[in-house]
């Protein structure tokens, strides 16, 4: 399999930057980008899409779940549950995975958000090392493990 260019790499980090930016009006600050290691450091709240298709592997959103509150009350959302916590991080990455349709074509098969509250068990499927994006928003750090290899 393929490894991922910087510009495939380039259009989660402008996902989440327009994602946030068109939520609350402010972008986040990209904190670092590296490659990880098998087993991935997350936050409480966790959205994972898995790729078919052209491309293999899952993409995964991890935030705290103070951002995920701050986003929802942005979005006049008063139901601040663990329920809508997670359905709020899975509409970020749905919306990651969107994104990338639009870029790697419409061949691209996309699953339906898994969500998971906790970081046990969250481990990169395709690649020994996928590529880590972190970044901050407001006070909040967050990620994106972008676990995927070009067939």
């Amino acid at each position: 399999m393929a490894t991922l260019t910087e510009d495939d790499l380039q259009l989660f980090v402008d996902a989440v930057k327009h994602y946030l930016k068109a939520t609350s009006k402010q972008e986040p600050e990209i904190t670092s980008a590296f490659l990880g290691d098998s087993s991935v450091i997350a936050h409480e709240f966790n959205g994972i899409v898995s790729f078919m298709g052209g491309y293999s592997g899952q993409i995964l959103v991890s935030m705290p779940e103070g951002m995920l509150r701050e986003l929802l009350v942005l979005q006049h959302e008063h139901d601040l549950s663990e329920t809508n916590l997670l359905d709020a991080v899975g509409e970020v990455a749905n919306t990651l995975a969107g994104n990338a349709r639009k870029v790697f074509g419409p061949d691209l098969e996309i699953s339906v958000p898994t969500r998971l509250r906790g970081a046990q068990g969250i481990t990169a499927r395709v690649r020994p090392r996928p590529y880590v994006i972190t970044f901050r928003w407001h006070r909040h750090p967050a990620l994106v493990c972008v676990d995927l290899e070009r067939r």
